[in-house]
């Protein structure tokens, strides 16, 4: 979280930075984005249009972010603000709209993508549920988001209209392939080999909409190694109904996972899947696209063993 003190002293830096570093004029939508995934999307569907700046940077936790004073530079200067919602940058208290607060930003054009997303919530033995964020791990909630994305583009931009409509309609027709990529390739597992067990509970919508089971040692990521009770609950859960293999997030810690490896002799899948970010340019992930296509590559190589 941002602490008063350090928001405090980046507005002081930041505002000693616009004053020295007058906007620059540019025929270009000047879009701000939470993080990676929709930093991509709003390429994609904006093109020449829009030039994005994206706060969370790929191997940093979009939860838990401390802006830096490029960020809030960039803030100060966007024609509108995206971000993923469903509680990602820590809702109304997190540091995304402590900053948007600080700033008094108009957030008129200041946007959620999650319009149109039933939530589904997790569950703590110290805590009331919560929202789990991770819902465009769903290519169902991708075309959700990119509908979004482009409504709010031309929302903010209605003299590209045109433009960002036919960049949308080319790139949601990627993610309804994937769909139904995700639908066909699901529904041809082994009914007995639908059990997907992963170190975080990320897969909670993709699960529900394309019909796996879900196992996970800990609900929420920030719980990092997940504690004793939890490991014990999914050994003894997989002693009774065993997976084909476990797998672990490309962002988490492995040893918890290879606890539960040696108690109930899975093996760990020998390839990672992505659950909060995509990858950094040249990776096998580095576009949203790509990391869809990865992750059911994966889970269905490895439930197929």
């Amino acid at each position: 979280m941002i602490r008063r003190k350090n928001l405090i002293l980046l507005l002081m830096i930041s505002f000693i930075m616009v004053a020295c570093s007058p906007k620059v004029e540019s025929d270009k939508l000047q879009v701000v984005t939470s993080f990676t995934i929709i930093s991509n999307m709003v390429k994609e569907i904006g093109g020449d249009k829009v030039e994005v700046a994206n706060l969370v940077p790929t191997g940093t936790d979009p939860h838990e972010y401390e802006v830096k004073p490029k960020d809030i530079q960039a803030m100060i200067y966007a024609d509108v603000i995206l971000y993923n919602g469903l509680n990602l940058e820590g809702g109304q208290y997190g540091w995304l709209f402590k900053t948007i607060v600080a700033l008094e930003l108009d957030q008129d054009n200041i946007f959620a993508l999650e319009d149109g997303i039933i939530p589904r919530y997790l569950t703590s033995d110290n805590e009331e549920d919560v929202i789990n964020p991770h819902a465009f791990l769903s290519p169902k909630v991708g075309i959700k988001m990119s509908e979004n994305v482009v409504k709010y583009l031309v929302q903010v931009d209605p003299v590209n209209k045109t433009y960002y409509e036919e960049q949308a309609a080319a790139y949601l027709s990627q993610l309804e392939a994937i769909d139904q990529m995700y639908e066909e390739t699901i529904n041809a597992l082994d009914p007995s080999n639908r059990l997907l067990v992963t170190s975080e509970r990320a897969f909670q919508y993709m699960n529900a909409d394309y019909g796996l089971e879900e196992a996970y040692i800990w609900e929420i990521d920030t719980e990092e190694l997940g504690t004793t009770e939890q490991l014990k609950a999914l050994i003894e859960k997989l002693k009774v109904n065993p997976a084909p293999v476990l797998f672990v997030e490309s962002n988490v810690d492995t040893r918890p996972m290879e606890t539960i490896s040696r108690e109930t002799s899975i093996p760990i899948y020998e390839r990672p899947v992505y659950s909060d970010e995509l990858g950094l340019p040249g990776s096998a992930v580095d576009t949203y696209i790509k990391l869809l296509e990865y992750n059911i590559d994966v889970i269905s190589s490895g439930l197929n063993k």
